[in-house]
């Protein structure tokens, strides 16, 4: 009788074998459809920041103190319409058309596009369509009233901070008058802050600390369709005072130029963080999180 044929391999090598046999082939990549749906989801992305809403950081210090070096905001789209302005870079023609138009109130943050650049700036609404208004040495003649300008204790802006500034030295300089050490041994800057109070009530501080050739303008009227823009950083801030080639936005903003407005911070860092994860945390500015862009209301006009 002859010897039948023998199984010789161990059991675990019998199993691995059946599973590679019983494996099905793996189906290849659908590399179209994985390009799609990476495409839709940047499409739907796109459409967001244009239409509803889009995250902004602060480079500039021409809002200090309401707004910092380092802070992150988000920017409504809606508030005022849609136009050319909207899209999320600036990739179409300049025009004057609108879409459910809308005009921005007294003290509302905004963001603008200066004539001749596709930046974006941010300032504050002081001055709507048909108004006058005029400057005498920093103070803000609004049809034909001043805007009240009430002194304030200094807002204190921490001395140690590596991004108070967005050009160095100069900006260093101009606040190192204002230099405090406090009782931990803190050191913070402490410029002359006053308070500004617009005809409908909205509130808000501002820092005016020098003697400068934008602290004078002579009464303009703003045109049908315009707003006049400033930084609360009165002495730092190129805005509808400045001409355009000295960076500033050339006097009243059309609103077709208004890409939105400025609704609240989501977060804010110093400029200390790195490359390196660990650093971030240590550079948050924790109590900035979360603070509302809107103005304070206050008198009679926001009762």
């Amino acid at each position: 009788m002859g010897a039948g044929l023998r199984d010789t391999r161990s059991p675990s090598e019998s199993l691995i074998r059946s599973a590679m046999s019983d494996k099905t082939p793996k189906k290849p990549i659908n590399w179209f459809a994985e390009v799609r749906g990476l495409a839709l989801m940047l499409l739907a992305v796109l459409a967001f920041h244009t239409f509803v809403a889009k995250p902004f950081y602060i480079p500039s210090i021409s809002m200090v103190p309401n707004l910092m070096v380092g802070d992150r905001l988000v920017v409504s789209k809606y508030p005022y319409g849609w136009s050319w302005v909207s899209a999320s870079f600036h990739v179409l023609p300049r025009d004057d058309w609108r879409i459910a138009p809308g005009t921005p109130e007294y003290g509302d943050i905004v963001i603008a596009v200066p004539p001749g650049k596709a930046e974006d700036y941010i300032k504050r609404v002081i001055a709507l369509p048909g108004d006058t208004i005029a400057l005498v040495d920093g103070q803000i003649i609004l049809n034909g009233e001043p805007i009240p300008q009430k002194m304030e204790p200094p807002v204190r802006i921490p001395a140690q901070n590596d991004n108070i500034c967005d050009y160095g030295n100069e900006c260093l300089s101009a606040f190192e008058p204002y230099r405090v050490t406090l009782e931990d041994g803190t050191q913070v800057y402490e410029p002359p802050t006053y308070r500004e109070t617009l005809p409908n009530g909205a509130s808000y501080l501002i820092i005016d600390h020098q003697d400068q050739r934008l602290d004078d303008m002579a009464q303009i009227t703003v045109p049908d369709g315009h707003v006049f823009l400033m930084g609360d950083n009165r002495d730092h801030s190129a805005d509808s005072r400045a001409a355009a080639y000295d960076r500033g936005l050339g006097g009243p903003v059309p609103l077709e130029n208004i890409g939105g407005r400025a609704e609240f911070i989501t977060f804010s860092l110093d400029g200390r963080a790195s490359w390196n994860p660990l650093s971030w945390w240590n550079s948050l500015r924790g109590d900035r999180a979360w603070t509302s862009l809107r103005p304070e209301l206050r008198g009679e006009q926001a009762e």
